[in-house]
């Protein structure tokens, strides 16, 4: 029995075993017609806000109009978030087995076999534009084929340092790779203005650090004039200051860097949390649990199948130094109820740290 698209894709390698490059991607697109270069992009980078930034941008162009595809990652309840058209998710098991063959031929990772499928979709499905959203850096990137019109740099800060470089010009250096010739690029950060010239930017815009300014910004740069903001106001994203409950309060964000964590603390309701929390090991996990412990004194450390998650006996003993009461429950499902728990109806709990504990446990309530 053939597996389904989900599990098919889940079991492929997230990571190329001959290093990063473009050299598969660009044969497994060939092999199916060069599906990205029937329609132009808006091209998104950076390290943090990336998926948010590219949903208000989705939402203003289709205000617009337009017919807009949008390609996400990571996600949070479901594969299928990733691949949208016409604001909506496209059907994830027939865009899966449109490339499913060639994928598997050139030997695919995970990511490209994901890119190729939303690109061949949206080919399909004749959008008129294409939001895409980068996922690792942006110079060898598997997204780093396409027909760009529009770069946007969400930010830079020191994450994937293994592979993009240990200083935020060098990683910055890897994202804005992705500029070309003649295209605009929108920036949050005005330090950047010179890297986008050098790589061939013909307009640079330099605008708010905000999600909401960067959509604006990069729709109004594509359409050639001026879009109403409010069509994106309401975008929501699972796992970005999404709240679970109400008492206690619960919310879940995927902050996985320091940069994340200095997003969303200022943004919280104030609360007494008790914070349930996975960390990668590539992650600085020290300076994150430092960072979560002016929010609260109290945590139940716990850790996401990802082989790349620190054990939750590891955590809790890296966190000692700077939590009052600490807990270890490796169980992520578990962790929360504890959580739950030690908050008591009047308290509040924050879900962090990774992306992936969030996706857990979205399955594990998701489930009957």
């Amino acid at each position: 029995m053939q597996l389904s698209a989900a599990d098919w894709i889940a079991s492929l390698s997230p990571w190329p075993a001959d290093g990063f490059g473009l050299e598969r991607m660009r044969s497994l697109l060939a092999a199916l017609g060069d599906p990205q270069l029937h329609y132009p992009a808006v091209h998104v980078v950076g390290t943090n806000g990336k998926s948010t930034t590219a949903r208000m941008t989705e939402a203003l162009l289709s205000d617009a109009g337009l017919a807009v595809g949008t390609y996400l990652s990571p996600h949070v309840r479901g594969w299928s978030e990733r691949i949208r058209v016409r604001g909506a998710d496209a059907d994830f098991e027939r865009a899966v087995a449109a490339v499913r063959s060639e994928a598997a031929a050139v030997g695919a990772t995970q990511f490209e076999a994901l890119t190729a499928a939303a690109l061949l979709a949206f080919a399909d499905a004749g959008v008129e534009v294409a939001v895409v959203e980068a996922g690792l850096g942006g110079r060898h990137d598997a997204t780093n084929v396409l027909r760009t019109r529009v770069v946007v740099l969400t930010s830079v800060a020191l994450d994937h340092m293994d592979v993009l470089g240990d200083t935020r010009e060098a990683i910055a250096a890897e994202k804005l790779a992705v500029v070309q010739p003649g295209c605009t690029v929108v920036l949050a950060e005005p330090e950047w203005r010179g890297l986008a010239v050098d790589n061939g930017a013909g307009d640079v815009v330099v605008t708010a650090a905000s999600n909401l300014a960067l959509a604006v910004a990069a729709a109004e740069a594509f359409l050639e004039r001026a879009v109403d903001p409010h069509a994106a106001e309401d975008v929501t994203l699972p796992g970005r200051l999404e709240r679970r409950g109400r008492r206690p309060l619960e919310i879940w964000d995927g902050a996985h860097n320091l940069a994340g964590v200095g997003y969303l603390l200022p943004r919280l309701p104030s609360r007494d949390y008790v914070l349930v929390a996975s960390i990668l090991r590539d992650k600085r996990p020290e300076l994150l649990l430092e960072a979560l412990s002016v929010l609260c004194g109290r945590l139940v450390a716990t850790q996401s199948e990802n082989d790349r998650a620190v054990p939750a006996g590891e955590l809790a003993s890296r966190a000692e130094p700077y939590f009052g009461h600490v807990e270890s429950i490796p169980e992520p499902a578990e962790a929360r109820r504890r959580a739950v728990e030690l908050a008591g109806p009047d308290g509040a709990v924050l879900v962090t740290g990774s992306l992936y504990l969030l996706t857990e446990l979205s399955a594990q309530a998701d489930s009957p």
